[in-house]
């Protein structure tokens, strides 16, 4: 075991986000477009379990004690994708990257030798992504946290461009983490606005980087999907199929789709050892990274069992256990 045991997918929360916005104009709407996506059963559960996670959440001490007992050596910590808050107006969004930012920062600060950090962008806001980027960077965090899409806005977009360009141009890490789903009431039961909607909204958002040629243009940037990317990595043929077969799916990036997945990285957090067998088989060895959801119930309390279970070769086992994730975050 060369390599420290590293966690790229923990969340912290940051009550100075949720001060910031609470009462704005829009809140209120995005609060009832969240509750009426999840449903109300799904909100009865999750209230309290995140209130039960409260400590783990911001206490660096609980955070510290429970990696210790997960065999964890360094957990990569992104603000909870509640604090998107891509409803917010220009000034306001630029406080949330700034508060967030920078409480992410003072959170890991604590312990910089077991914690690193990731920021937010407001992707409602384009022209302030390199800027939001650049603050995230100052901070000392090793990039920012995106969503999957922003209202009226796929990943596609072509307002991205300067955000993909300075993010390769600095070797920033892009985490990509959905919140929500556009299926809206159709996953309001059972908690399928999770469990179906965050692989699809995984899936779409990776297709719309690789079909509209965002990776071809961009090739250099660091990406980590979050859940294994969802439902494409397993998939892939279809879309492959789609690219040779019409126009208009070939039309916008030069290669078979399935041949860009070995130029993004994913998180382990499949919850099958047979999906995290066959999502390595898809994308390689040396891009898949040890991914908890640390501390939520979607997540697992045993990361590094979850990826013994998949039986993999010793050396397939290190190098996602940490060898890909101390590569890939090692500053050039």
């Amino acid at each position: 075991m060369t390599a420290p045991t590293v966690d790229v997918h923990a969340h912290v929360l940051l009550p100075e986000v949720d001060a910031l916005v609470d009462g704005l104009p829009g809140h209120v709407e995005a609060r009832a477009l969240d509750a009426r996506r999840n449903g109300a059963e799904a909100l009865a559960v999750s209230g309290p379990m995140v209130r039960d996670r409260i400590p783990l959440l911001t206490d660096v001490t609980a955070r510290l004690a429970a990696m210790d007992a997960r065999g964890v050596d360094l957990q990569l910590v992104s603000p909870s994708p509640s604090h998107y808050h891509y409803w917010t107006d220009e000034q306001t969004a630029e406080k949330v990257y700034r508060i967030a930012n920078e409480a992410t920062a003072v959170h890991c600060s604590a312990a910089p030798d077991r914690l690193r950090g990731m920021g937010l962008v407001p992707l409602q806001h384009p022209e302030l992504a390199v800027r939001a980027l650049d603050h995230a960077l100052e901070q000392g965090l090793l990039g920012v946290e995106i969503s999957s899409h922003a209202p009226g806005r796929e990943l596609s977009d072509p307002d991205y461009a300067p955000l993909w360009a300075r993010a390769e141009e600095t070797g920033a890490v892009l985490f990509l983490h959905p919140f929500g789903c556009t299926l809206d009431e159709r996953l309001d039961r059972w908690y399928l606005s999770n469990t179906v909607g965050q692989p699809t909204e995984n899936a779409v958002a990776l297709s719309h980087l690789i079909f509209s040629g965002v990776l071809d243009r961009y090739p250099g940037l660091k990406i980590v999907a979050a859940h294994g990317g969802g439902y494409l990595p397993t998939h892939i043929g279809r879309s492959d199929h789609a690219w040779s077969a019409r126009s208009d799916a070939g039309a916008g990036c030069a290669h078979p789709p399935s041949g860009y997945l070995k130029r993004l990285y994913f998180d382990s957090l499949v919850h099958d050892p047979h999906v995290l067998r066959e999502l390595i088989r898809a994308v390689g060895a040396d891009r898949v990274l040890l991914g908890s959801d640390f501390p939520f119930d979607m997540g697992t309390e045993d990361p590094v069992g979850a990826l013994r279970a998949a039986r993999l070769t010793d050396s397939d086992f290190h190098a996602v256990r940490g060898g890909n994730a101390a590569a890939l975050l090692r500053k050039d």
